[in-house]
């Protein structure tokens, strides 16, 4: 199954791909910003630059004839919903033509899982935009940070708060997460769960 049908929506958007993360430098590589270390990439990769819009960071990219906007929501974490319904009225996109990138505490680094729809385990900009958008039917990428090792006595929301270790390849990571984005559009949603699930 294909993931996008020709005119079968009103949007001129074939996707919209929203890295989570929180604005600022202090935050740039810690775990819960490897949403936006992933569009960061998709837009190196595609030449696409950076705008204000939406109470965010938007760029527009090109792959297999579609037409994709990458965005990064600017309004921290709790409050991604605000910036990705903004962006899904002015698009006129389907939930299922939103696909969020998200650091997961239940992976272990650099597992990856994209989906349709789930539930929001925890995670405050999911639950953002679950009720900014009225559903939970939108796809994900979810990126496996990890979680605090044997002895570490921080909580999960303080651990995702902190950046990857040196032995962690982010690098490679973030490649993938950005492949995985790229295999669901130009393969569509079963054939990237088969190469990246």
């Amino acid at each position: 199954m294909r993931l996008f049908g020709r005119g079968d929506a009103l949007s001129s958007l074939d996707l919209l791909v929203v890295g989570l993360g929180n604005p600022g430098r202090e935050y740039a590589r810690h775990r819960h910003n490897v949403g936006w270390m992933v569009a960061d990439e998709l837009a190196r990769r595609h030449s696409a630059g950076w705008r204000g819009k939406f109470s965010g960071q938007l760029a527009d990219a090109r792959l297999d004839g579609r037409r994709l906007a990458l965005l990064k929501p600017e309004t921290y974490m709790n409050e991604s919903g605000r910036s990705v319904a903004a962006a899904a009225r002015f698009f006129k996109l389907e939930p299922d033509r939103i696909l969020v990138v998200h650091d997961e505490g239940d992976f272990d680094v650099g597992r990856l899982q994209i989906r349709l729809g789930g539930g929001l385990a925890g995670h405050n900009g999911l639950r953002s935009i679950a009720a900014h958008l009225k559903t939970q039917d939108f796809l994900r990428l979810r990126v496996g940070v990890g979680r605090p090792e044997r002895g570490d006595p921080r909580p999960l929301a303080d651990f995702v708060l902190s950046p990857f270790d040196p032995h962690d390849d982010v690098d490679s990571l973030v490649a993938r997460a950005a492949d995985a984005a790229e295999a669901l559009v130009a393969e569509g949603l079963e054939a990237a769960q088969q190469r990246f699930n």
